[in-house]
């Protein structure tokens, strides 16, 4: 497989004939006006490693036949009424049929008058593909000026959309895309003529305010990925954006969570929107066995986590710290005694941890260990466990159950089984799993590591 950083430039350098990116990666966060590791960084990977959705096929049809899956259809693109060019890219990406989040979103989004559309669905589900068709069916290639704006919180994501929409779009002649990232060289005092500008929020301000590369007035589509992460560190920007729109342009806000904050965010920038929401925390937890382990301390936790390691003999394993010293130690201690483990740290750049990603999804490394940061969006499916070493908590020391969902939610995926071991190691520990137990209704069962047919 084709590394992922060489993947994400193939769509700027080779389908649209645009301007190399010159951009650093790694300097591009700072730019956008991040410190430490904000929100958005926490997303960075999240479809940077969605490749697998278009290439296991066999798992994406025996989900569909599920009726309670959200990736379950019984429709066609072609009742859709796509254009039949939209149509040949939707086949180049790989889906024969719609998602249910398609299904259901592209009616609305496609339909005249446009509609605005608030849509939550969880990862892997065809999000991307929804907007982007949205975003494709709307551009009147006959214009050679910016019709459509695209944000992602961060550099890496905006290319992973570019490259998606670069895909999809192959059969449309005349229609190009323009990256609008840190490091994306426009000539003063032109005009951009590609139709589709896929950008960060601080770089497309800069470009329609300070620069004036392109008219906001003529935008028709604007599109927030990943909103609950928008809310997070670029709220004032993109209500600054979106007050450069027409009030007639179609506001389309995609993401597989909405804290209530997010939710009054969209609401805010989009008001009279509709508002779907397809993902239910049940279903994202039907194909995951939970368990919970009791240990005496972290050098015990250690040890029961070596324990079940040593019962991975078939695909690979993800192990959440909560903090990336706790990672850091952890990682050293395996290291020693000879295990083949990565890290993926904020410490690392974003270069190095897309290269740690490759490694795993490449299966070099059967264990990885990391923080929150890896929570959402990974979609390997090859991982069979999922092992919280540490329990999610907020500041207040309360469970995190967004975060809970997302990191289980690494296993189980397209239909698989999967399994999920909590290490708790106090009565604290006790009290925030009861309370993710509750929260959630499902079982999580006490699990004997010393009893090797339990492990079995």
């Amino acid at each position: 497989m084709e590394s992922i950083t060489k993947n994400l430039t193939n769509a700027h350098l080779v389908n649209h004939n645009s301007n190399e990116l010159t951009a650093n990666t790694g300097s591009n966060t700072s730019s956008e006006g991040d410190k430490g590791l904000p929100a958005p960084e926490k997303s960075l990977l999240q479809k940077i490693v969605q490749t697998d959705l278009i290439t296991s096929k066999h798992d994406i049809e025996m989900q569909r036949r599920d009726p309670k899956s959200p990736l379950c259809s019984i429709k066609s693109f072609e009742s859709l009424r796509l254009h039949p060019n939209l149509l040949q890219g939707v086949y180049e990406m790989g889906y024969n049929r719609p998602s249910k989040i398609q299904e259901t979103a592209l009616p609305l989004l496609l339909a005249h008058p446009p509609q605005s559309l608030i849509a939550q669905s969880q990862s892997g589900t065809g999000k991307t593909a929804a907007f982007v068709l949205a975003m494709l069916s709307r551009v009147d290639p006959e214009f050679q000026y910016p019709q459509v704006v695209c944000l992602s919180p961060t550099y890496e994501l905006a290319l992973q959309t570019g490259e998606v929409a670069a895909i999809m779009s192959t059969y449309c002649p005349n229609v190009y895309i323009r990256f609008a990232v840190s490091g994306e060289c426009v000539e003063r005092g032109s005009k951009i003529k590609e139709q589709i500008i896929v950008g960060t929020p601080a770089t497309v301000l800069d470009w329609a305010t300070k620069f004036k590369y392109f008219d906001p007035k003529h935008i028709k589509v604007f599109v927030l990925d990943e909103a609950d992460i928008m809310i997070m560190g670029h709220q004032n920007r993109c209500f600054h954006i979106r007050k450069l729109l027409p009030e007639t342009c179609q506001m389309i806000f995609f993401s597989s969570t909405y804290s209530e904050d997010a939710m009054m965010f969209a609401n805010a920038i989009a008001p009279m929107s509709v508002i779907l929401r397809l993902k239910r925390e049940e279903e994202t937890l039907g194909n995951i066995r939970q368990y919970y382990v009791n240990c005496n301390n972290k050098e015990d936790k250690y040890d029961i986590l070596m324990n079940i390691c040593g019962a991975v003999t078939i695909g690979q394993a993800l192990i959440f710290c909560q903090t990336k010293k706790m990672a850091s130690w952890l990682v050293n201690q395996m290291v020693e005694q000879g295990h083949a483990v990565a890290l993926l740290s904020s410490k690392l750049t974003v270069q190095r941890r897309i290269s740690v990603l490759d490694r795993f999804r490449e299966g070099e490394e059967k264990l990885l260990v990391t923080t929150s940061t890896l929570s959402r969006g990974i979609d390997v499916g090859q991982v069979t466990i999922v092992i919280n070493f540490d329990l999610p908590i907020t500041v207040s020391h309360e469970p995190d159950y967004d975060t809970y969902i997302h990191r289980i939610g690494r296993t189980g995926r397209f239909g698989k089984k999967g399994i999920a071991i909590n290490l708790v190691s106090d009565s604290s520990d006790h009290s925030v799993l009861k309370k993710i137990e509750e929260h959630f209704g499902k079982p999580i069962e006490c699990l004997n590591t010393d009893n090797a047919d339990d492990i079995e």
